[in-house]
Order: structure tokens, then sequence, then C-alpha cells
């Protein structure tokens, strides 16, 4: 910069700027700082509209981007370190190789026991047809595909192909008993065959009805799922209705129907099955006997399954949130965060990081202590998510002492924006004592520190940083001619500059700030000796008008609902929710923790779970309610919907038992499978109670019965070992994003399995027990 010339005089003529001052180019002052893969660097984050394709966005995005690198300078790179869509491609991807998979195994089952190439492909044209017609429901709703939508597909095709195998096998069998022209037992077949499969599809479609009625987070996560499934089930039940009709009445011929379908293991089956239902029937104490080792082991499965609030989910990567000490400088916590990056670069797992300092991921400003990093972390095969969180966390602990680090999943992380509560675990915790609320959050902080599983632990007592107070001493002041209004304008100019005007550079202007050196105001001492000059011309030094002390920062004040609050809050490793935030109650509800005037309430993600399993028990309650009106009003008899009722909840048991064997959280998703498998498993017990009607009043009850379950033993069957091999896929995890479904599947896959002996078992005995009774 140019000398600049003073616009008044000196004795000895002119005074040059360059005389008096140093005239320097250099930056603004910098309280962010933000870096890329360790080095200084610029974030763009675009963020899409609600309703927009993600994956489209990206791919425009990464368009415009490569047109826009050609015309930067050297030096200057564009990269990508984080993109959503790779996981929703990758997520999508999984889904559809889970859902051919599935349906590749389901018709493989179906051609065992079919034995028949054109009944099976008349079953398995059914899945296309009705996922083309819900991906055009799908549209007009205004819904995109996603893990929830795809899922609901998947999940969908073990019910679809169920619909398909009933009726075909009841057309079958008509052709083969029932006397008439062919397309007069066709008619007859569909005739005695739509009550039962109205009330089986509407069983399964109605438990997604009070779906609706879900708020919150989960509401929003399972509302495209719910809207999939319900759209995927109506669509089955008319393809069946109506198409699987036709394509049987213009493929089938009587030849078709002529294979004998009772071989040597089938007829061994029947033979034991009447010998059991014979001993039972008479004596049904004896099947109640037998079920309480089911009901005993379910009961013991739900007090050992861990409970959490969502699927934890691998998307590749996860947020380290820090924390410096109060007042730390940028370039303080720069110096810290540069050790916590070195040891980033040293995790193999890790593929690229960025950093923000004095402001956060969602765009906010923070203080200068503050910020968080984004990590993402290399594509499989590596080491679990888990166990990268764990490592980077001891590391840090270890290696650079004073920084208070959190880390939290994406999908925790986001769930805890939208609730504005990150943390699995806050205690919140109310007085009107200040200081004795910080006190108890302390020593409430040190005892969650022995909870095993309970990490990132931070007493919610935020200080502010150190202060320099200087209090203007009004007489000594006033006798050297200074009132407090000149003296802190003088402080303001020396401390900060003054921007006395701007000088232009090429196509921007720049500030000119007028400021003392830095060695005269970097440290207390020398602060002391700053000179502001009196009206009449003289120089005081500011230790003689003032006194200058340092203040310990004061710790945040928070309330809520107008109390005094302070909230402890941390986050869990290893463990699941349930158990962990009964250990803290348990650990909190201690005599000696906490005083007579202080009392806590916990919240955090533990409080949203506890919303939402409220809200998911009523619509578990409600669609129980629903299915009992609708077996009421299909079948007239009060126990004969009981009965069903009593079948369909006792496979509830098996859902805790899957869930405790594959130590597999009950979360929201989980609990949602629950309730699908109390519909599915009324579906079946539809069917076999419709066989049991129709068949001819002069046999008597039992023979009924025994009769009825032979004639559906093969398509339980084979419907239930298609529904659980079709869903096997999603139960076993496989593919990215796989985990936010995967407990769904489990739930139902564990209903599944005990569908065929309740159903071909446990009823019968119900219904002659309700019946000898009622007699």
């Amino acid at each position: 910069m140019c000398p600049v010339l003073l616009d008044h005089y000196s004795q000895n003529g002119l005074v040059l700027l360059d005389d008096v001052a140093q005239v320097v180019k250099t930056t603004a002052p910098q309280w962010q700082r933000i870096t890329a893969d360790g080095r200084d660097a610029v974030l763009f984050q675009i963020n899409q509209q609600p309703g927009s394709s993600t994956v489209e966005i990206a791919h425009k995005a990464q368009t415009q981007l490569k047109l826009i690198e050609q015309k930067l300078p050297a030096g200057i790179k564009i990269a990508k370190w984080y993109d959503q869509s790779d996981l929703i491609v990758a997520s999508a991807f999984s889904v559809r190789e889970a859902l051919l998979i599935g349906l590749g195994l389901a018709i493989v089952t179906l051609l065992v026991f079919l034995r028949n190439i054109k009944v099976t492909l008349i079953a398995a044209i059914t899945v296309p047809m009705t996922l083309s017609a819900t991906v055009l429901i799908i549209h007009l709703l205004g819904l995109s595909f996603n893990i929830m939508t795809l899922g609901g597909m998947a999940a969908a095709v073990a019910l679809i192909i169920d619909d398909a195998i009933v009726m075909i096998e009841h057309i079958i069998r008509r052709l083969r008993e029932a006397s008439g022209t062919y397309l007069e037992r066709i008619h007859l077949a569909a005739n005695e065959f739509t009550k039962p499969l109205v009330g089986s599809s509407a069983s399964t479609i109605i438990i997604f009805a009070p779906l609706a009625f879900l708020s919150g987070v989960s509401g929003s996560f399972f509302k495209a799922l719910s809207i999939t499934m319900a759209s995927a089930l109506f669509i089955s039940f008319i393809i069946a209705w109506l198409a699987v009709l036709l394509l049987a009445a213009h493929t089938l011929t009587q030849k078709d129907t002529e294979q004998e379908d009772n071989g040597t293991l089938t007829r061994w089956f029947h033979q034991q099955y009447q010998g059991l239902l014979q001993h039972l029937l008479p004596k049904p104490w004896l099947v109640l006997f037998g079920l309480l080792p089911l009901l005993a082991t379910g009961f013991f499965g739900w007090q050992q399954t861990g409970s959490g609030f969502m699927p934890s989910m691998d998307e590749g990567g996860f947020i380290l949130d820090y924390r410096a000490a109060p007042g730390t400088s940028v370039s303080e916590t720069d110096r810290l965060l540069r050790q916590v990056e070195t040891i980033l670069r040293q995790i193999p797992e890790v593929e690229t990081y960025s950093r923000r300092t004095g402001n956060s991921l969602g765009g906010h400003i923070t203080e200068a202590n503050e910020g968080d990093f984004f990590i993402r972390l290399t594509p499989f095969p590596r080491r679990n998510l888990d166990e990268v969180m764990d490592s980077v966390r001891d590391q840090v602990n270890i290696n650079v002492p004073g920084m208070e680090i959190e880390l939290a999943k994406l999908m925790e992380d986001l769930i805890g924006d939208l609730t504005a509560v990150p943390q699995p675990i806050e205690v919140k915790l109310y007085a009107d004592d200040g200081h004795q609320l910080e006190q108890i959050a302390t020593k409430v902080a040190l005892a969650l520190e022995k909870i095993s599983g309970v990490v990132d632990i931070n007493n919610g007592v935020i200080p502010a940083g150190d202060a320099l107070n200087i209090q203007v001493l009004r007489d000594k002041a006033a006798l050297e001619g200074l009132s407090p209004a000149a003296v802190k304008q003088a402080l303001n100019n020396y401390l900060t500059g003054t921007i006395t005007t701007q000088i232009q550079e090429g196509p921007k202007m720049v500030n000119l700030r007028v400021w003392i050196p830095k060695n005269e105001r970097s440290t207390l001492s020398a602060m002391q000796q700053l000179r502001i000059r009196a009206p009449n011309g003289h120089w005081v030094p500011l230790k003689r008008i003032a006194k200058i002390s340092t203040e310990t920062g004061q710790a945040q004040i928070s309330r809520d609902n107008l109390k005094r609050m302070v909230a402890v809050t941390a986050r869990i490793s290893g463990r699941d929710m349930g158990s962990t935030v009964a250990e803290v109650i348990k650990t909190l509800d201690q005599p000696s923790m906490l005083t007579n005037d202080v009392y806590y309430v916990l919240g955090g993600l533990y409080e949203q779970q506890r919303i939402a399993f409220h809200d998911l028990i009523i619509v578990f309650i409600a669609a129980i309610a629903l299915i009992f009106i609708l077996l009421l009003y299909l079948y007239e008899h009060f126990h004969v919907a009981l009965s069903m009722m009593l079948t369909t909840l006792s496979a509830v048991a098996a859902v805790f038992i899957g869930l405790w064997l594959t130590d597999t959280e009950l979360n929201i998703t989980a609990m949602m499978g629950m309730t699908m498998v109390i519909g599915i498993v009324t579906e079946v017990s539809i069917f076999y109670y419709s066989e049991y009607q129709g068949l001819a009043d002069s046999d008597t009850g039992i023979s009924r019965m025994i009769t009825a379950g032979n004639n559906r033993m093969r398509p339980i069957a084979m419907t239930t070992i298609a529904a659980i091999l079709a869903l096997m896929p999603l139960a076993m995890g496989i593919g990215a994003g796989s985990e936010m479904l995967q407990p769904l599947a489990i739930a139902i896959v564990s209903g599944l399995i005990v569908q065929m002996p309740l159903v071909l078992i446990l009823l019968p005995v119900l219904l002659q027990a309700f019946t000898s009774f009622s007699l």
C-alpha cells in the first residue's frame, strides 16, 4: 500500500503515514475455521426442497460441478465429501436385490409343492403385476422410491404370493372334486372363496389404518411404509380375485388338476395330524398346557430383549461434536483439532472428513471453541460403524485432554435435530438455586460415568469464557477530564480498530482498519499501560483511571417452563436404550443423589421412544379391536372371533422369542412387524375356519375340524415357507440400509414360524372348547 499524507502539518512539514504507522495487507479477523481432510476449505451444502428427488439433485449437481471445475484457477480443487444419494442408491439396490432373491426362493418353494410350472407361473406373475400397480399408486400419491417404500414392497411380496396361492389351490381343488362344466367349477370356486379372501385381505389391510394417526418422528418414518404395504395388499386382493381367476380359466387344463397332491409324505402328515387332533380335541387342557412353554419363553424373551427408538443403521459416516474449554481462541482450538485430525488420518476406515470451528453442520454460528466433524468411512468390507466410533472416542479422550466430544450416527443426529435433543439420555434437573443445581448436575454426571455403556457425558454446566472487567474510576477519570464514555470509545478504537475508509482493489472494496500494534493489546500488563488522550491533550495510562480485573465466566442459565434447569446428557455405546435408562433411573433414585428441592425429568431420545411406544401400543390395541370387529362381522359368533384372536395373540410370544434369539432390539420397526403378524395369522385363521364352514354339516365337529386341517395343511405350509423365504433376505440384513427394516422382517418371520401349528392345532382346540362350553 502506498504512503498516505496526513491532513495536518508538523514542524518539519508533511508527515507520511509510513512514518507513524506500519501499513500491511492482511485478512479480516477470523472467528471461524473450516477444513476438509486437514486443509483449509470452503464447504458448500446443497439441501433439497421437500418432495424432490435426492438422487436427481445429486446427479445434476455433479454435472454442474464438473463444468465449474474446468473454469477454476490452478490449485483449486472441488471434492465431494458426502453424497446422501450414494446411500439411497445402495439401499435401493439392496432392497431390490432382497426382493428378487426372496421372490426367487418363494417361486422355488411353490414349484416344489405344486410340481406344476403353469400353476407356479400364475402365482409368480401376480407379484410383478401387483408391484407395478403399487408403483403407480405411490407415484400418484407423491411418494418416491426410498428405503421405506421399497422395503414395504419387499415385505409385501410374501403376502402377495399368499393371496395367489390360496386362490389357485382352491380353484384346483374344486376343478378336481366338483361336478359341472369347467367354467362352472371355476366360478363355483371363485364364489366360495370370495368371502374368505375379502376377510383375509381386510384383516391385513385394516391394521394399517391406525398407523395413519401416528404423529411425530415415528409417523413421519412409517407413513410411506404403511401406504405402500396397504396399497400392495389391496391390489393383491383385486388381482387374486380377478386376474388369477382369469389366468386359471385360460391356462389350466383338466390334466393340471389331475396331478396327485397327496404324496407319501403328505399322507403321513395327514395321518399324524388326524391322530393328534383326535387325542387333543376331547382334552383341550393338554394343548393349553403345551402352549405354556411358548408363552413362558415369550415372556422371558420380552424381559431379555432390549429396547430402542430406531434401528441402528450404518450409513457409512458419523458426526463428532466437540467443545474446547470456555474462552479458548480460534487459533488454540484449531491447534487442538489438528491433533484430532491426525488421529482420524491414522484410522484406516476413515476415507474423508470435514471440520467446522465456530460453525456447525446445520449452518448455525457457534462459539469459537465449538464445532463438529463429519467423518465418512470407506466402503465395506471394514469394521462396523460402532467399532470405528469407539476407536475414535478412546483415542481422542487419551491424546487430546480437555476436548469434550460427542459421537453420533447420522440417523441419530438427524432425529436429534428434528426433536431438538440429539442425545439418547437427557436428565433435566430442576431447582430454584442455580449454584446448587450446578453442583447436583456435576454429581449426576460423575454417577453416570459408572454405568456401563454410557459415554460422552456432559454435565450441562456451560460456563462462558473468562472476561476482563474494566471498571472506570469516575472520580479519577474526572480529574483527568475524561468521562466513562470517552474511555470506552478509546478502548474500542484500540482493541478492535476503527474502519476509517475503503480502498478499491480490483472489483472489490477493502476496509482500511486503524488500530494499535498487537503486542500493546494482547496481554493484561500491556493493556494497563494503554494511554488515553485527555481533552487538553495530555496522555493518561489506563491503570490510573480504571481498575482491570479478570472475571470468571458465569454458567449459562436455562429455563424450562419458567423453571431453572440444567440438562445432563449422555450417549450410549454397546447397549440398548431401555436397560441403560433403567439403570440411570435406578442411580438417580438413590436417596443420596438428589436433595429434596431438586427433581428430575428424563428427556432426550428416550422421551421420543416413550412417546412412540405409547402411540404404537395404541395402534396395536386398535388393530386388535378392528380385526375382532371384522371377525364378528364375518362369522357372527363371539366364540369364533375370540378363538381366532387368542390364536393370533399367541404368535406374539414367538415374536419376542425371535427378537431375543437374534439379539434385536424392540424398537418401533419391530413393533410394526409385530402388529403385522396379527393380521397375517388372522388371515390364515380365516381361511381355516372358512374351510371348516364349507364342509358338510353331516360330519361331526371333530371330523370336520380334522378334514379342514388336512385340506388347509398344504396351502398353509406353502404360504408360510414361501413367506419366510421371501422375507429372509431382509431378516438377514443383507446390503446397505437393510438395518432399517431388519427388525420388522425378524418379527414377521418369528410369527410365521409358529403360524402353522397355532392355526392347525390351537385354533381347532379353542373352537371345540368354546363350542362345548356354550352347549
